[in-house]
Order: structure tokens, then sequence, then C-alpha cells
């Protein structure tokens, strides 16, 4: 989950520094990746992708990446060329979907030991005349502006070919280019010559490449057949084109707005048909989505699968979710694949020793870790962690069925390392009755997380309270969850007083131990 948990000092920061240094030297001579397979994405509006992007079209794969081919500083992606995570818009700074988003996302899916990557070049209204390097500049000097403007965004002049091939080059370097997805037409329904320039499209960006084409499928899709510009052209390009297949759009409904785009659905299983003819291409079955199952015991170097942690409870953090299979059945997301506490469990999540017995920790912003809860009964219950955090800038939030049900809550430093605990109260929330999927996010980085524990603060009372050989310390709450202060104190009489010398307002108030287990009710 990150490279941080007791780092201190100048000796740490120069091994880390050392460190990335040395990691950087090993990028740069290593040897691609084969299971890193890229694909060439390029065509016109559809291949870029008109609908809006919804929830689903943004959840991070962490195999599924793109090449940066235009500067979006918003979406983090400020290097060309670099690898960035492949969330909406792939082909500019947008927020829209296209065939190459879900494309992908299958790909991914299909293939659990592959990384997809997308290079991904699209601009809309235009001809395939703008991919040939020897129409291009012709074909610009007579565009309107508009069109000029839009090819500029991947080329200073207007050559975006180019671009493929140089990022292209780039890719080789990391991993293989295994094929295209195409999608362009609108414009040149009158160009007879339309199959013989997207062969030539083709053919030109693999002798740059030093590649052939009967290693490298080419998949290309239909135009909406409800639209202005559907013919049997693309089902037909295999007659020109080697080694090429097609995506039908039968049944693929358009936007409404237009007669050339289609709507949000019809992307999403468009892309997944690409992805059904390249799978046939390169003789690859996809794989049957596995949903991911509640964690029951670690035997060796495995994970067996139990029940649903029930609720009110007490769930430690490290027993998340076993992973599934396919999208939305991932019980994790974490930013490397490396176990850096090396403890407990064998995937990527990072777990040592710490807590009452495993904690989480490297955390970063952005990583979850998902639990299936069973709750017993509907009801409004309290919740708390127990945390550490050697800064004042770690936080988190806890999330139900994907619904925030906790917001991002502001550790605080627990000491000057990792190993100092304490039980932070988060509030209350409502819970209904069943089973549920509890989702912890970090929200900013450096937080060590032992255990999750929702209860119901009238079964937590203790009956007799025992007193203590010295004073303890004491935090106090109202029934809302509110932190209202903190007090010392050695017997349950002691208790009170104090609390009704610390609160204001009469009401009931709970008083929780920082040294204990123990808890009672102090009403004023």
């Amino acid at each position: 989950m990150g490279m941080f948990n007791k780092l201190s000092g100048f000796a740490s920061v120069a091994c880390v520094a050392a460190g990335l240094m040395s990691f950087g030297a090993i990028s740069a001579s290593a040897a691609p990746d084969p299971n890193f397979h890229i694909y060439i994405a390029y065509g016109q509006s559809n291949m870029g992708g008109t609908a809006d992007a919804q929830s689903a079209d943004k959840v991070e794969n962490s195999r599924f990446k793109i090449f940066a081919t235009q500067k979006c500083s918003g979406k983090g992606r400020n290097t060309l060329g670099d690898v960035y995570p492949a969330v909406p818009s792939l082909f500019n700074c947008g927020n829209t979907i296209s065939v190459a988003d879900w494309f992908g996302r299958t790909m991914a899916d299909s293939m659990p030991d592959v990384t997809i990557g997308i290079i991904p070049v699209a601009v809309g209204g235009a001809s395939i005349k703008l991919f040939d390097q020897d129409q291009y500049a012709s074909y610009l000097s007579t565009a309107e502006t508009w069109l000029q403007n839009y090819a500029k965004e991947y080329a200073s002049d207007g050559n975006v070919t180019k671009t493929i091939i140089d990022i292209a080059k780039k890719a080789q370097e990391k991993g293989v280019i295994k094929g295209f997805i195409f999608h362009q037409g609108e414009t040149d329904g009158g160009y007879s010559d339309w199959p013989k320039i997207v062969k030539k499209t083709r053919d030109d960006i693999l002798k740059a490449l030093d590649m052939s084409s009967d290693t490298v499928p080419f998949v290309a899709g239909e135009l909406l057949r409800e639209g202005c510009c559907y013919s049997d052209r693309v089902s037909k390009l295999s007659n020109t084109m080697d080694n090429t297949y097609y995506a039908s759009s039968e049944g693929l409904g358009g936007n409404g707005v237009d007669r050339y785009h289609f709507n949000h659905d019809a992307y999403v299983e468009f892309g997944k048909r690409y992805a059904a003819q390249m799978l046939k291409a390169v003789n690859r079955k996809p794989v049957e989505p596995v949903p991911q199952k509640p964690f029951g015991k670690v035997e060796g170097d495995s994970v067996v699968a139990g029940e649903a942690v029930k609720i009110p409870g007490k769930i430690e953090a490290e027993n998340y979710d076993i992973n599934g299979v396919g999208s939305g059945n991932s019980s994790y997301l974490d930013n490397d694949s490396e176990n850096r506490g090396g403890e407990y469990r064998k995937d990527g999540v990072d777990i040592y020793k710490g807590g009452d017995n495993y904690a989480i920790g490297y955390t970063q912003e952005g990583e979850w870790l998902e639990y299936t809860v069973n709750v017993k009964r509907d009801g409004k219950f309290y919740i708390s962690a127990n945390v550490a955090s050697g800064t004042e800038s770690s936080s988190f939030s806890l999330l139900l069925d994907d619904k925030e049900i906790v917001p991002s809550t502001k550790v605080p430093k627990t000491g000057d390392e990792w190993d100092v605990y304490e039980r932070l109260e988060l509030g209350q929330a409502e819970f209904t009755k069943g089973e549920h999927v509890l989702k912890l996010l970090i929200t900013s980085n450096y937080v060590n997380i032992d255990w999750i524990e929702v209860y119901d603060p009238s079964l937590a009372i203790q009956p007799k309270f025992v007193a203590s050989s010295g004073p303890q310390t004491y935090d106090v709450f109202d029934m809302l969850g509110a932190h209202v202060g903190r007090i010392e104190a050695t017997t349950a009489q002691n208790i009170s007083q104090k609390v009704r010398a610390l609160v204001k307002q009469n009401g009931t108030y709970l008083v929780k131990s920082r040294n204990s287990s123990a808890t009672i009710r102090v009403m004023k």
C-alpha cells in the first residue's frame, strides 16, 4: 500500500531516495513485460466516446492502464507516453467513455495474469485521411479550424499517426503490442478507397514498430445501425486486410441527440464485443466472473473462505475479503503488488505485526479494502477503530455498499512511530439487517489500522465496574458519538463526578477507558 511505516530522520529519507534511484535505473534497462498487453485504439468520435461516464466506469482496475497521449493535469497525467490508470476519459481530459473503456476492462477480467494497456488517439469528425501520413497535411490544410485544433491536441503539426508511433515505441519498452481496435468511417461514407487506406494506416504503424500484421489482430467496429452512415464496409474489411475482425453494432442504441453516436450502455456492450473478437483472435477464452468471498482463515500460503463478519462485532483489518475475478469482484485496491509488511497473507496488501496482532500499514490515499458483513438486525450502531499514525494528516472513511457512512476522518498523531495504537471513535451509522459490503477507504496517506468495531453501546456497558489500582484515562462521548472531553479517575463514583463537572448539558454520556475495554454510562 505504499512505502511508508516507520521511516524517520535523514538516514531513512536517504535510503528511500537511493532505493528510488536504483529502481529507476533498473526500470530503464528492464526487458518488456510479456504480460503487459498493449492495444492501439484509434479512429474518430465514437472511438473517443461521447457518453458521460457513470460510477462503474470510474472504478479503477489495477490491471488496466493507458499511455498518456495528451497532458491532463487534472487527472494526474503530466507526461506524454507515461503509464497511468485507465479512467475516463482515456482519449482526452474530459469525463466520457468509449468502446476502449470496456474493451480494456473486459480484456483484463478475461486474462487475470495480464495487464492491459491502451494507446488512445481519436479525432472527432476526421476522415481516415488524417491517419494516413501521406495525406494528413493536405487534408488538414482544407479542414475546418475546429478539426485542425482537435488534431493538434495530439500533435502540434496534426500528424496524429506519428504520435501513435512515437508512444507505441515507448510502450514496446514496457510491454508487447498485441493488437488494434478501430472505429471510424462516419465521415467517409462516399470514399471508395476507405478500406485500402484503413489497411495502409495499420500497415504504416506496424512497419514503424517493426511488426507484422500476421501476429497483430485488428478489430474494427460497425457504425450505428439506426444512424446515418451504416453499411457493410466494416464487416467486409477482412476482404482487404489480413488478420482482421469486426465487432457488430446490432441492437446497440444511439444517444437520441444525433445520428452518429452511441449511448452509454451501447458503448459498454460494444467494448465487450470488441474484447470478444480480440480474445477469439488471440485464442483466449473469457474467464467466467467469480464474486469475492468472505475471509475465513489462512492455511499456509492460501486463504480459505469463511462466513461474513457478524455486525455488531469487530472486523480485523487484515481479514478483508478474498479477491474474486472480473469487474466489481476485487476485494482490495493497493498501489503496488507487494505485501511490504511481509506478514499473514501473500497478496498485495501491506500487513505487518502491530496492534493486537496484525494490522494494515503503509497505506496510501485511494487504496481500499472490503469486508462482507452480516448485520443481525436493523439499528443505529456506534463505530470505532484501533489506529496508529505518526503524522497529523492521516485519514480514512467507511462506506457500506458504496454509500458513505463515516465521512473522511482525520486520525490524530498517536506517537512518533506507527506502533502506538489508540481507539478512535467514529460516530454512529444506520445499518439494515442482511448481508452488505463494508469498504475501508484511505483518504490521506499513512494510517495503520488494527480493527474496526461496530457496536451497540447499550450492550457494551459493564454491569460491574472494577476499581483500578491507579488513575485511568477515559474519553467521554455524547450519544451522537461526539467526543466531549477526557478525564482521569479511579472509581465509578469518581468517573461520574468528573463527567458531571466536565459536561455542560444534561443528558446521557458514554465513558470509555483508554487503558482497557471498560465502558460505563453516566447521566447528568
